[in-house]
């Protein structure tokens, strides 16, 4: 009897070992997604705060200077031609979040994840095509942090001299160099870096985005009011015209802004695209009717307004805020494909894998402090040795839309979908994607312009 009790005492406690285990790895795979990941918990209104990030930069603000070279009638058709553009290739490029290991007809909404734009396009498309992505992308990902870094010195130089202007008078040049405000800013972003997950920084892009609502409405807002006291609406029909030092290259140069889950996706593109377009209409409507074809290229930071210099201030320091959020969106794929290929390159190495610890979401290891680090300095260097870098990024973005926001998804869709050659929606697809390229191509033109004539110009570390 005793030893029946003690089986029976033995056999209880195992079987609650058992019921412990089986307890701790359900509540295990309750934290895991179906890949092995931590389960996601990222939402519609996440995701449009991090595309309202990429997508709404200081360029918002140039775009009365686009107006201006188009003038009211093809200006307002061309923004809302282009914002649905932008919608629909989304859709697209939602779709191929999932895949089904090369079968056209799987369920896209079960299929294996494809984690990097770069991985859709391997898995999607392969060959090729996924080294002519990776170029692409990464080359247009630097070039876009070496024009935030710009971009942002340009602001926080404004606010000294929106100061300078209201003490001093208008007709004071009050000039400064950028090249302290750009050393501050990556000594910024070098902190920032070191978060080593993008869903960890999904309170950075809602601040962000916060605060690109705020200058948007503060250049909104003075272009109403210059509007009013002018009695009127400026501009024309066609635009700039042609002659009076404008040539037919410069009118045409593009300037550089200083971007199932595939359900959540396209509900996150509708919104962030329907309220990033009205922004933009906004602000490059009213800057275009307070300022007509004279607009400057900037309404914040091109001094189109020199009071009250306070609320100036305001947006221009909402413009560096947004900035460090958006470096960073924009370089944290950049950052992983680096750090993933060195982890598959190198294994075994101290120097990638030893992590140093982590202090709340900031995680440091020897590898990712000494490459972000070098990758930030890298891109602020470069920023001072060519503060017109700029129009070098307007190049990269005219070069680069075609390709990333039209022909891949558009030829990942086909393939993902079976969209049969020669058929109706095969069609309209490929002219689509026909029609932008040759956007590309005028774009990439008139801001060769831009980049030659800035080149003569040019004075390393100049911070002018």
């Amino acid at each position: 009897m005793a030893a029946k009790a003690a089986d029976h005492v033995g056999s209880r406690e195992e079987l609650e070992v058992s019921v412990e285990a089986g307890n701790l790895a359900d509540d295990d795979a309750a934290r895991l997604d179906d890949d092995g990941r931590p389960r996601r918990t990222g939402t519609m209104w996440t995701a449009s705060a991090h595309i309202i990030t990429a997508v709404i930069g200081a360029g918002v603000l140039s775009l009365a200077w686009a107006m201006a070279q188009l003038g009211w009638a093809v200006g307002t058709a061309m923004m809302l031609l282009f914002a649905g553009i932008s919608y629909y290739t989304s859709t697209l490029l939602a779709e191929c979040y999932r895949c089904g290991a090369g079968d056209p007809e799987s369920d896209a909404g079960t299929g294996k994840r494809n984690y990097t734009y770069t991985e859709a396009v391997h898995s999607i498309l392969g060959g090729a095509k996924v080294r002519l992505c990776g170029v692409i992308q990464y080359a247009n990902l630097v070039g876009i942090a070496i024009g935030y870094t710009i971009a942002a010195s340009i602001s926080m130089r404004a606010i000294k001299r929106a100061d300078c202007f209201h003490v001093r008078g208008h007709r004071n040049p009050c000039r400064g160099s950028s090249n302290p405000y750009m050393i501050l800013f990556g000594a910024v972003e070098v902190v920032f870096s070191q978060i080593p997950d993008f869903d960890q920084i999904w309170w950075l892009s809602i601040v962000a985005a916060a605060m690109s609502f705020t200058y948007a409405t503060i250049g909104l807002a003075l272009g109403i009011a210059q509007t009013v006291a002018n009695g009127g609406f400026k501009g024309s029909l066609t635009g700039v015209g042609v002659g009076g030092g404008v040539t037919p290259m410069q009118k045409n140069t593009i300037k550089a802004p200083p971007p199932s889950e595939a359900t959540v996706m396209k509900k996150a593109t509708m919104v962030s695209v329907a309220t990033t377009t009205v922004f933009y209409m906004l602000c490059g409507c009213m800057g275009y009717a307070a300022f007509g074809d004279a607009a400057p290229d900037n309404l914040l930071t091109g001094f189109g307004f020199y009071e009250p210099f306070w609320l100036l201030d305001i947006a221009n320091v909402a413009i560096v805020v947004h900035l460090v959020g958006a470096y960073q969106v924009f370089c944290q794929p950049l950052f992983a494909f680096v750090e993933k290929w060195a982890a598959a390159t190198w294994p075994d190495s101290a120097f990638i894998t030893l992590e140093l610890g982590a202090v709340g979401p900031f995680k440091l290891s020897v590898f990712r402090l000494t490459w972000r680090t070098a990758f930030v300095c890298l891109t602020t260097l470069i920023a001072m040795m060519l503060p017109f870098f700029g129009n070098v990024v307007g190049l990269l973005g005219a070069v680069s839309f075609w390709p990333l926001s039209v022909y891949f998804p558009v030829e990942m869709y086909i393939a993902q979908r079976g969209v049969r050659r020669w058929s109706t929606r095969w069609v309209c697809l490929q002219t689509l994607s026909a029609a932008c390229l040759l956007v590309s191509v005028a774009g990439a033109v008139g801001s060769t312009a831009g980049v030659i004539d800035a080149v003569k110009l040019h004075r390393p570390f100049s911070g002018g």
